[in-house]
């Protein structure tokens, strides 16, 4: 893979070990085999282990087997399970892998981050979150190439509190280098700030999209044999696994509530402008343009993936005086960050 466009150094200092091989383990699982880093992995179901084994890959459906060879080998563990599972991992990790550092994939992060401080496992975890995705889901849905250009979102809490050691700066250190291997841009955030901007623009979204279905399937054979692409974009996450939605969305309720308020309030003031005399939707169109105009500039205008975003970008090396001035900087920035 190409890795012209990237600073930041990309070799992980250990093994990769991937719990749970649906679309974003599985996608990880390729693009790292690909590199030719050194990944193992773990999937739930016999069938889904099967099929990635006989593609090639280093998969087992024994997670204490998979666990016991990870602490040998000092991996990096990867939980790339939905959130409801994330319990019973931790569990695991204490009993058959106490010593490996680990991350995350999970789309909420402060209920993560709140169940590894109950077992007291924050010294050798670092979260993260992958803004990438189809609506499909499992090891036939994952692919190559998924994470390029994407942004990755890397958890600092536990260095924000002073309480990170060399080791936890060498496991972030990991955490990032694999995501900039796999081609994606590494963007840092404290967990409740994370879980405050995905209500916004990922969890709020599928909740338009499940409406904006509703009301179209509403309107009978007719209206979907008319719908066309605006319909078909507005409502693509509807077709996501119900599970994976709910789990998401009801994790992160307090933020989510307060994406909705907004948008129902933007919604009921365009009813009421609908409802004039002078029926307009000018008020509404004309900030959602310029909102959307804002978003290109920031990350849209690539020709392809292998092109770096608009995203502002700092540099700096980890553990240095001011490291964490500068992770700061970069979340309030919504920087991209390379480390050296």
């Amino acid at each position: 893979m190409c890795h012209t466009c990237q600073v930041t150094t990309t070799t992980i200092s250990r093994p990769v070990c991937i719990l749970g091989l649906g679309l974003i383990g599985g996608s990880l699982l390729r693009d790292l085999t690909a590199s030719e880093h050194p990944t193992f992995g773990f999937n739930r179901s016999p069938s889904g282990a099967k099929a990635a084994l006989e593609e090639g890959f280093d998969v087992s459906s024994s997670l204490p087997d998979v666990l016991q060879r990870a602490e040998v080998e000092n991996a990096l563990i990867v939980l790339a399970t939905p959130m409801p599972a994330i319990a019973s991992l931790l569990n695991a990790l204490e009993k058959h892998a106490p010593n490996c550092g680990f991350t995350d994939v999970v789309s909420v992060k402060s209920e993560v981050y709140e169940l590894v401080c109950e077992h007291g496992m924050q010294d050798r975890y670092v979260g993260g979150h992958p803004m990438a995705g189809t609506a499909d889901s499992g090891w036939s849905a994952s692919q190559r190439n998924l994470f390029q250009g994407a942004a990755w979102v890397v958890t600092f809490d536990h260095a924000f509190k002073g309480q990170a050691s060399e080791r936890w700066i060498r496991l972030w250190e990991d955490v990032v280098r694999m995501a900039a291997r796999v081609g994606a841009e590494v963007i840092p955030s404290r967990v409740q700030h994370h879980d405050a901007a995905v209500a916004r623009i990922s969890h709020l979204p599928h909740l338009l999209a499940e409406a904006l279905a509703i009301v179209g399937d509403n309107g009978g054979a007719l209206a979907l044999s008319l719908a066309a692409g605006s319909f078909r974009d507005g409502t693509r996450v509807a077709g996501s696994n119900p599970s994976l939605v709910r789990a998401m969305c009801e994790t992160n309720h307090a933020a989510l509530l307060t994406a909705l308020d907004e948008a129902i309030t933007l919604l009921v003031d365009a009813r009421a402008n609908l409802a004039a005399a002078k029926p307009s939707v000018e008020e509404l169109v004309d900030a959602g343009y310029r909102s959307r105009i804002r978003y290109e500039a920031r990350s849209g205008g690539r020709k392809n993936i292998n092109e770096i975003s608009h995203r502002p970008v700092l540099r700096f090396q980890p553990g240095t005086d001011g490291w964490i001035n500068q992770l700061i900087q970069a979340e309030d920035l919504g920087a991209r960050i390379e480390v050296f």
